[in-house]
């Protein structure tokens, strides 16, 4: 729960002394330990106390599933539950492994925010790849996600590779890389997704859709205006089929399009798809007649996906977010108290 942030000169060498100690515990060469933390910001990291802490830590060390969930739950702060996740997969012939945890719940908005992942595997991968392949799948995961809008002093994701799968080193561009890419974005989808889930004082999990706008770029910036509209996110709460609130999220958003292209669908998410069809709430701009009853069904489910289209340009975006409810203000009005 602790920051180690705005604490100067001072918060800078707290620093280094835990990674040296760290580094000195385990037998690690200098510079070799990353340092995470994340909490309130402005108060100095008690140093000596992970100081001490840190041979009995090494000692409990052992390779199992256990105990990447104990790392997972030992990192959490207002999170109400660990983040984890796992695949498999064959690159060059060779069996591989990739498994990751994360924290956060609030705070969190693109780039990243008070949040930090670890993702582990065994392939065999340059150092120059991997940080390629991390940068490409968190523009599609970690940076894909919302909680409140606002972002941190303090966000960390890690990729680290230790080759022990056997299999023909990734060190070009090619069908290899993106084999671990796909694998990659399997497992660090799920924790950010994992992160919008357990958001402070969220109830709903939101997939917001924005298609049809010039760019990518344009549709992304669309996308974040509405995942961070507190208007949009109260309605959501309270099951509200305010839609008008979405579509003036967009107006808002700085990106040109045509309002008399606008679409606009509601429906429950990948698990209520099957049982409540999407519900066509805007058609060509303006309203369509629509049952009071059908939309709060849609807006009441646990996963709501929010499908706008603006025209028939190429560029689409997807992000992830959550309701904005009375216990998120709770949290964070009590945070240090």
């Amino acid at each position: 729960g602790n920051a180690n942030a705005v604490t100067g000169v001072a918060g800078l060498a707290a620093t280094r002394r835990s990674a040296e100690a760290c580094e000195a515990v385990l037998g690690l060469s200098p510079r070799s330990a990353f340092v995470m933390s994340t909490g309130v910001i402005g108060v100095s990291l008690p140093v000596e106390r992970i100081e001490i802490a840190l041979p009995a830590l090494y000692q409990s060390l052992s390779p199992t599933a256990e105990a990447l969930h104990a790392a997972a739950t030992a990192i959490m702060t207002t999170d109400t539950r660990p983040k984890l996740a796992s695949g498999r997969g064959e690159i060059g012939g060779a069996q591989v492994t990739m498994a990751g945890m994360a924290k956060g719940a609030g705070m969190i908005h693109p780039n990243m925010a008070t949040m930090l992942a670890v993702i582990t595997t065994d392939v065999a991968i340059s150092p120059e790849l991997l940080q390629l392949a991390l940068r490409r799948v968190s523009d599609r995961s970690f940076n894909r996600i919302s909680v409140d809008g606002d972002t941190s002093t303090n966000d960390t994701v890690v990729a680290l590779a230790n080759g022990l799968a056997g299999n023909a080193p990734i060190e070009a561009e090619g069908a290899d890389f993106e084999t671990f890419c796909d694998l990659l974005e399997r497992v660090a989808v799920p924790l950010a997704q994992a992160i919008v889930r357990d958001g402070e004082g969220a109830t709903k999990f939101v997939t917001i859709q924005v298609s049809g706008l010039a760019t990518d770029a344009d549709a992304h910036d669309v996308a974040n205006v509405i995942a961070t509209s507190p208007l949009v996110k109260t309605a959501i709460n309270g099951s509200d089929a305010n839609w008008g609130r979405i579509l003036a999220a967009a107006g808002r958003s700085g990106v040109a399009f045509d309002p008399m292209a606008a679409e606009l669908w509601i429906t429950g998410g990948e698990q209520a798809a099957a049982m409540l069809p999407p519900l066509h709430l805007v058609s060509n701009g303006a309203p369509l007649p629509f049952s009071e009853a059908e939309s709060a069904r849609r807006f009441a489910q646990p996963d709501l996906l929010i499908d706008l289209r603006l025209g028939s340009g190429s560029g689409q975006a997807t992000v992830w977010t959550c309701d904005l409810s009375h216990e998120y203000v709770t949290i964070n009005g009590e945070y240090r108290t």
